[in-house]
């Protein structure tokens, strides 16, 4: 699949990536660079790896709630609170929808050498650019408001989450599941973001 996103990036620009930010909840960054390879024997952009984690028990709460520049009118922290010291370092907290749970990102590989502080603007940033709240849910051309992950790990879930009503469980004589494989998309459809 990165292979093909590669020759499609090309395709459109008339020119391969020259860096690559990968944002996900797990990966392994051998698959990038063979595919990197694949596409172009010397072509190795740098790659910056970045795992995001939603799940997880950590709460930001504003130390003074009455001080209106660091809460919202309900007491929530403000949207693009970031927290990168005391409890974690070099990963990151990011409130970016200004509610108490953030979301952690890691780091895991950074060949682009991007600052933290680029890191984590980059991502709040990336968090307003999401299709599905602008164009659903506000019905306008730019989201007004953030969403809680960076949308390439919100995508990739959203795509995961459609991908089960694509498949069909078989049950054998033995007990066992199998799964068939998936069902051919329509040529409507495969460049799109259908999983939206």
């Amino acid at each position: 699949m990165i292979k093909e996103l590669l020759i499609s990036f090309e395709i459109a620009t008339g020119q391969k990536p020259q860096r690559i930010i990968f944002c996900r909840d797990g990966v392994s960054e051998g698959q990038f660079y063979q595919a990197c390879a694949s596409v172009e024997q010397n072509y190795q952009p740098p790659v910056t790896f970045v795992v995001v984690q939603k799940r997880h028990r950590i709460r930001l709460f504003a130390n003074n709630h009455s001080d209106r520049c660091s809460v919202d009118r309900i007491g929530n922290i403000l949207p693009g609170t970031v927290v990168d010291s005391m409890i974690c370092h070099p990963d990151f907290y990011l409130c970016s929808h200004g509610t108490s749970r953030p979301a952690h990102y890691h780091a895991l590989w950074d060949k682009n050498k991007v600052t933290a502080d680029q890191l984590q603007t980059l991502t709040n940033n990336l968090c307003y650019m999401c299709w599905y709240l602008s164009n659903l849910w506000l019905h306008c051309s730019y989201a007004r408001c953030a969403i809680s992950i960076v949308p390439p790990a919100y995508y990739a879930y959203l795509a995961a989450f459609r991908a089960q009503f694509y498949m069909e469980p078989e049950t054998s004589d033995s007990g066992s599941v199998a799964i068939k494989p998936l069902r051919a998309l329509k040529d409507g459809v495969k460049r799109g973001m259908f999983s939206c």
